[in-house]
């Protein structure tokens, strides 16, 4: 964090206290002259007026002196420093919190931040083809091929071969848990092996079949279903009517269903945000929603402006952003937060000559006093900063002028 404060330049004057004194300079006598002689003669008199001279002399000096160094042997010794106009604040204490700002984009997004490709394997022609934006949810007909329904169903392993009765691995997990999900399977019905192909897992089908109104074999065709990480959100489809279906063509593209604000942050500024960070979310209509960071990316992309990483926020509550899609945001990411503490304005921080830096203070008696200070947190939305030091809540500081 770089602080920019008053340089506070010291000259101290015979005492190694902080205390500079506000006492009003005491009040100069002024000497009368003599009064007239009963006799005078021309040069009695001018003795007289030399004498007279030379004590309104004597009463401006000490005035001078009187004005420069504050008035007697028993007042404080000074310190100088630079001219400001100033007022005054109050240290405070409570909570304060160090937020990390950014632009972003809302957007829908899927985990690595980009889309990705719906691959078909089934044989045939195109003959029913969704359309971009529409959205998609385990157990529906995604699209068809020679009139035979493809459905979606979600995992990570692709469907790479039929699966039939007493076949066992990681897809037949896949199948066995989308079957639980759609409810044609029970949990206790695979809970002794999911990676098992059993009689469950055949009569399940048959039932997804029949809902689909396809003959029910009891087993899963490759080209009878697509495998996505969840929900699908469209972005474009590639395939057109009428073309043919071939085994490991990429036919369309597709995020979730989900929407994030996907943010460009400074690398610099990677080590102050964490996954979990909460996140206020400013849309274009100047409303404001809460967030928490989800993801961090792991790689750096230099930029024009700088290196950047990619950075992911989830919103507490999807409804809030309505329809947007593509749509520019602010984010203020809450880095730090500090329930208890004692906070000052930034500008009240004075930076000493010899390193470091101090709150000018002021007592009840208006004595002013320097106070070394160590800084903690800074809240740079409201120009506040956490300090510790020989300070308390409520004590009165002096800041610059507006």
């Amino acid at each position: 964090m770089r602080v920019v404060a008053r340089r506070w330049e010291r000259a101290f004057v015979g005492s190694d206290e902080l205390t500079m004194s506000t006492t009003t300079p005491p009040a100069v006598t002024t000497m009368s002259p003599p009064p007239p002689s009963s006799a005078p003669g021309p040069r009695r008199g001018r003795r007289l007026a030399t004498g007279a001279g030379l004590a309104l002399i004597a009463a401006l000096i000490l005035a001078l002196i009187a004005g420069v160094f504050g008035g007697g042997g028993n007042q404080n010794p000074g310190v100088s420093d630079n001219s400001y106009s100033t007022s005054t604040a109050t240290v405070t204490e409570g909570a304060l919190s160090s937020q990390v700002s950014a632009s972003g984009t809302l957007e829908y997004t899927v985990p690595g931040g980009s889309d990705y490709s719906v691959v078909n394997q089934a044989s045939g022609t195109f003959s029913q083809l969704p359309s971009a934006g529409e959205k998609f949810s385990r157990g529906q007909v995604l699209y068809r091929v020679s009139n035979a329904p493809v459905i979606l169903m979600y995992g990570s392993t692709p469907m790479y071969r039929s699966l039939y009765e007493r076949d066992q691995g990681p897809d037949v997990r896949e199948l066995n848990a989308n079957l639980v999900a759609l409810g044609y399977l029970t949990r206790s019905d695979v809970d002794w092996d999911w990676d098992y192909f059993g009689y469950e897992t055949k009569y399940a089908l048959e039932r997804l079949q029949h809902t689909l109104g396809e003959t029910e074999t009891g087993y899963l065709t490759q080209g009878q279903a697509v495998f996505l990480p969840g929900r699908a959100r469209l972005t474009s489809v590639i395939a057109t009517l009428g073309m043919n279906a071939g085994p490991g063509v990429p036919i369309m593209r597709a995020t979730s269903t989900s929407r994030e604000v996907v943010v460009n942050l400074d690398a610099s500024e990677q080590s102050d945000v964490k996954v979990g960070d909460t996140v206020t979310i400013t849309l274009p209509d100047g409303q404001s929603t809460p967030g928490r960071v989800s993801n961090i990316g792991g790689v750096a992309t230099p930029g024009t402006s700088g290196t950047t990483i990619p950075l992911y926020v989830t919103l507490d509550d999807p409804h809030a952003a309505g329809t947007l899609d593509q749509a520019p945001v602010n984010v203020e990411i809450t880095t730090t937060a500090v329930k208890h503490a004692l906070i000052v304005p930034t500008d009240a921080l004075l930076a000493l000559s010899g390193g470091g830096y101090a709150l000018e203070t002021i007592d009840a008696h208006g004595a002013h006093r320097l106070v070394a200070i160590s800084l903690g947190t800074f809240d740079d939305a409201n120009g506040n900063v956490q300090v510790t030091g020989d300070l308390h809540a409520g004590e009165r500081i002096v800041v610059p002028s507006v």
